[in-house]
Formats: C-alpha cells, sequence, structure tokens
C-alpha cells in the first residue's frame, strides 16, 4: 500500500462549525487527501461541507458517513449529485448501517437487518446517480422519477462496515471501505477477505479504497496527551451503546474493555479513564504524544491502510489540533509547532460558545 497518503477524520460529537472548517482548510493546505465530516445527532454534515467547499481548493470531502435510516435513497441521491456540483467533484459519498441506540432513538426508525437495509440504500442511489429511475418498492404502482439533474455515476461511494454480512455489501458494492475500531491486524484480515469477495464478484479490476486509522492527539505533555485519547476511548466504549463495546471485544479485548465500562459510568460526564492495565486500547485504537512519536505510531497504519485517517477527538483546543494535523500530515515533517500544555488550557477557557482561539 502506499505510505503517506493522509486524511482527516472527525466524529459526531465534534460540533464546534468554525473549529471544523478552519480544519477543513488547514487539511488542505498541508496537502491531506481526504476531509471527513461525521454525521450523528448535532450538525448536518451535508450542509457543511457545501461550507467547506467554498473555503478548499484540492482537498476531497466526504460525508462521513451518512446513516442509511435517516434519508431516503432519493434524498441521499439528490445531496450527493449537488454536493458533487459545488465540490467541483470532490465530493465522496460515504454510508452507513449506524446503531440500534441512533436509529430508533434519534431517527425514530425500527434497527432491523441493517445489513440488508445498507444493501438496499446503497444499490438504489448507485443507480439514481446514474441516471436510473427510482424504484418505489413501497408503492409499486407509483410513477418512478429520476434524478432531475446530471448524472453523476461514477461519483465514489465508501461504507463503513465491520460485521460479516455489511463486509459482504462492501466488497461487492463499495468504492472504498471506512472501517472503525479495528485492530491493525483485523483491518488486514478483513481487506484481503474483502478483496476475495471483490474478485468472487467480479469487481478484481476495480480497487477498492481502505481507509483507516487511529484517534490522533499530539501534545509534549505525554500525560495530557494520553487523557484525552483516554476520554475519547472510554465515551466510544462507555457511553456509545453496545457496538463498539462489543466489536473490540470480539477482537479478543474483552477484559480490557470491561475494565473502562467499570470505571467509566455510562451516564457520566467527567473525563474518561483507561486503566493502566487496559493500556493496549489505547496502542491500538489511539496515536498520542509529541510530534516525533506520533509520526511514528502513524508509520504503523502506513502499512494497513491506503488513506491513514487522523480521527481527531471531538473538544480539543486549536493549539493541539493545528500541532496535530501538521505533524501527522503527509511528506517531510519540519513545520511542526509544540503545543505548550498550559496555553493551550488557556485558549480552551477562552473559547466563546465554541468558538476558535486564535
Amino acid at each position: 500500500m502506499t505510505a503517506e497518503r493522509r486524511g482527516v477524520a472527525l466524529t459526531p460529537m465534534e460540533i464546534r462549525r468554525d473549529v471544523i472548517v478552519r480544519m477543513a482548510t488547514l487539511a488542505d493546505e498541508l496537502g491531506y487527501e481526504i476531509f471527513s465530516v461525521a454525521e450523528g445527532w448535532g450538525l448536518d454534515s451535508t450542509v457543511l461541507l457545501a461550507e467547506i467547499a467554498t473555503v478548499t481548493r484540492r482537498i476531497k470531502l466526504m460525508a462521513g458517513v451518512l446513516s442509511v435510516w435517516g434519508r431516503t435513497p432519493g434524498t441521499i441521491a439528490m445531496t450527493a449529485a449537488t454536493l458533487h456540483q459545488i465540490c467541483d467533484g470532490r465530493f465522496v459519498l460515504g454510508l452507513g448501517a449506524s446503531t440500534r441506540q441512533l436509529v430508533q432513538g434519534w431517527h425514530a426508525a425500527r434497527f432491523a437487518r441493517p445489513a440488508g437495509r445498507l444493501r438496499q440504500v446503497t444499490e438504489n442511489v448507485r443507480a439514481l446517480l446514474a441516471g436510473e429511475r427510482a424504484r418505489p418498492a413501497v408503492v409499486p404502482e407509483a410513477r418512478p422519477l429520476r434524478l432531475g439533474q446530471p448524472p453523476v455515476a461514477n461519483l465514489p461511494i465508501w461504507l463503513a462496515a465491520t460485521g460479516e454480512r455489511t463486509i459482504r455489501v462492501a466488497a461487492e458494492l463499495a468504492d472504498g471501505w471506512f472501517p472503525l475500531y479495528l485492530r491493525r491486524d483485523r483491518c488486514r484480515e478483513l481487506a484481503a477477505e474483502i478483496r476475495r469477495l471483490r474478485a468472487a464478484a467480479g469487481r478484481q479490476d476495480e480497487p477498492i479504497t481502505v481507509a483507516a486509522g487511529p484517534f490522533t492527539i499530539v501534545d509534549p505533555d505525554i500525560g495530557a496527551a494520553r487523557a484525552a485519547a483516554a476520554a475519547c476511548t472510554a465515551f466510544y466504549l462507555a457511553a456509545m451503546g453496545e457496538v463498539y463495546p462489543r466489536l473490540v471485544s470480539a477482537q479478543g479485548l474483552g477484559e480490557q474493555v470491561e475494565l473502562v465500562r467499570a470505571v467509566n459510568p455510562a451516564a457520566g460526564r467527567e473525563p474518561g479513564i483507561v486503566p493502566d492495565a487496559a493500556q493496549v486500547l489505547l496502542d491500538e485504537f489511539t496515536a498520542y504524544g509529541d510530534a516525533a512519536g506520533v509520526r511514528e505510531q502513524l508509520r504503523r497504519w502506513d502499512s494497513v491502510a491506503d488513506i491513514t485517517m487522523v480521527a481527531v477527538p471531538p473538544g480539543m483546543a486549536w493549539p493541539k489540533i493545528e500541532a496535530t494535523l501538521r505533524a501527522a500530515a503527509p511528506g517531510p515533517a519540519g513545520r511542526v509547532p509544540e503545543v505548550d500544555p498550559v496555553e493551550a488550557d488557556r485558549a480552551v477557557a477562552l473559547l466563546p460558545d465554541g468558538g476558535v482561539a486564535g
């Protein structure tokens, strides 16, 4: 796989719109290949990507990812084609089956047969983008319509998939694979399986892009960097439902997951804790420390993924964000400002309603 291809990925919990736009412009300047904006229950990623498109020039922009339960295939196709125009062809559509908690608790939909839903929506969106008519399965007597703008048959569709059934959907239908919380060895295994399934489906000549990477924090104060990595990890394992704990546990880390859940009540609002006995969780799923140390940790992912995604934890102060993006950027590293932790903390205190510290 090609080294030093890097992207930036945000979580749904990052809702500081001005900070996100500033991150995107910096990532564009630094040579990152793709900038992924997540969507959960906060910001509408498609609207935000339209804003980012107006202030960036080169970087690809990804909806990473849209829930296949939150919009109809027609709405997804219409949005994707519109963003394709706004981005001058730089848009990448990410789709995922989401989680039971989000589908039922936010979208008020029944969470059933998620892999089947992912397949159906992906196939329908792909057909609509290619200029085909909609498939009105619920009301078969309805007159099917076409997308009312020029088709975009080659618009890239990346799928978030980690389960056996969704992996098969990604292998057969996706242009890119965008997993979260897979150990590097497991990521290699599943990438190989995806390519095997792809060949069996007759698509061996169409490469699939593997985009994966760790939550990343640069701070010369190693203790502070670890604390930030731990807080993000604990949140995903203790407060985001059962999908991530189950996924991580299935990779041989069940004991460590239970340690984290035991010391982080789901309803808590304090910064999360990862006990020393569960350090392997941070080693596998995060990269933290000073700039040189983080660059070395990211190189481990360069041999796993086509594009190493630098996942930025939510809520970090701008000086730490900038240091992280500069340290993790592709190419020579010589412009990396170290972060003074005192100044970074002061910057957080000065942020007006989540604004960017100057």
